[in-house]
């Protein structure tokens, strides 16, 4: 059983956000972003209580911008999907979850040393030049399921 309902123009949504955001860190870091995406349409709590689908969390306005950086500024993700993210998207759709992104709703690329809280989140682990952070404990139980 899937993760989350999805179609296949999902496939496609996740497949273009993890290689823009995370081509350069290979398969494993796709996956890790792919995570994160599909945790946000399980999460019941804190910024995503009203996004439930794939195209809900790719598309989410914060703060006056949208969530993910490669929407607004049009890098890669307006560039068809391949065969090999479109098979990573199915994979993290479906089942896959791994450290650092296991129950991660957040990541970033700090330039830096990751920090260990972001936006009161705490550190989860870092992949290459991304830092996820996880809910703190009991903010966010629908993430764990």
């Amino acid at each position: 059983m899937p993760r989350v309902k999805f179609r296949d123009k999902d496939v496609d949504l996740v497949a273009r956000m993890m290689r823009a955001e995370a081509e350069g860190e290979g398969n494993q870091g796709m996956l890790y972003v792919g995570n994160v995406i599909v945790n946000r349409a399980v999460a019941d709590c804190l910024d995503f209580r009203d996004v439930r689908t794939i195209e809900d969390v790719i598309y989410q306005v914060q703060g006056g911008n949208y969530s993910f950086e490669a929407v607004q500024k049009g890098n890669l993700f307006y560039n068809p999907a391949r065969d090999n993210e479109r098979r990573l998207a199915r994979q993290v759709l479906n089942y896959w979850r791994d450290y650092p992104a296991k129950y991660a709703l957040w990541y970033f690329n700090p330039y830096a040393p990751c920090p260990p809280t972001w936006y009161n989140q705490p550190f989860a682990g870092q992949f290459k030049n991304h830092c996820f952070y996880e809910p703190a404990p009991g903010t966010c139980d629908s993430v764990y399921v």
